[in-house]
């Protein structure tokens, strides 16, 4: 894609990985390769059984290389179930980057799977299946490989691995590191901030972790 123009104005509420999710107050941010091929008509015909339904305010943008967002404009940055799709590297950088949009005392908000849970439910389970359970509950297995070209196709629409899981303990050591303050456990729609609210969806947090911390 050619380079955006950075958007510069104040008070921005950025979300980004926000899938089809996409309130109208928000600036929202996905970086699918089945939104860009949604915006070209040949190949969106040819591939439209394999194409989410993207709202139309849906921007292409990719946080590990950098949201076309200039720094210190984002009032609030959320991410629900975005960050554990990315490599150790790459989420140390995408918080990098969160952290560079965000103004002085901006709030970041965001929801990974808990690790802790996982494990808790693997160590307390009877069954005979459980390491099988693990691994598909987790997303860290690979039960076969994609073939042929719609596999291909499949699987880099996709992007239904998780890379990297996160515990409260390990995801606050990162945060910390990248420069973030104020750190602490949250939960659904318990935020003092009305925005986050437009975005949370209460199913999201099952099963997993979210934070809110500040710059």
């Amino acid at each position: 894609m050619g380079k955006e123009k950075k958007l510069k104005q104040v008070n921005m509420f950025v979300q980004f990985g926000c899938g089809l999710s996409a309130p109208k107050s928000w600036v929202n941010f996905d970086s699918s390769p089945s939104l860009v091929i949604g915006k070209i008509p040949l190949l969106k015909n040819l591939l439209k059984s394999y194409l989410p339904p993207f709202p139309k305010n849906v921007r292409y943008g990719n946080i590990v290389k950098g949201l076309p967002v200039k720094d210190e404009k984002a009032k609030l940055v959320y991410a629900s179930h975005v960050l554990e799709h990315l490599s150790l590297n790459d989420f140390r950088i995408a918080l990098k980057n969160a952290y560079k949009i965000l103004e002085n005392n901006g709030v970041f908000r965001l929801i990974v799977p808990d690790l802790q849970w996982y494990i808790t439910e693997y160590q307390q389970s009877k069954s005979g299946n459980r390491s099988y359970d693990f691994m598909i509950n987790t997303h860290l297995g690979l039960k076969h490989r994609q073939k042929g070209l719609m596999g291909l196709l499949r699987s880099w629409f996709g992007n239904n691995l998780h890379l990297w899981m996160w515990d409260f303990d390990s995801i606050n050591i990162e945060l910390q590191k990248a420069g973030f303050k104020n750190i602490r456990r949250a939960y659904f729609n318990d935020s003092i901030i009305p925005q986050f609210k437009e975005v949370e969806d209460e199913s999201r947090f099952n099963n997993s972790l979210a934070i809110e911390c500040t710059k």
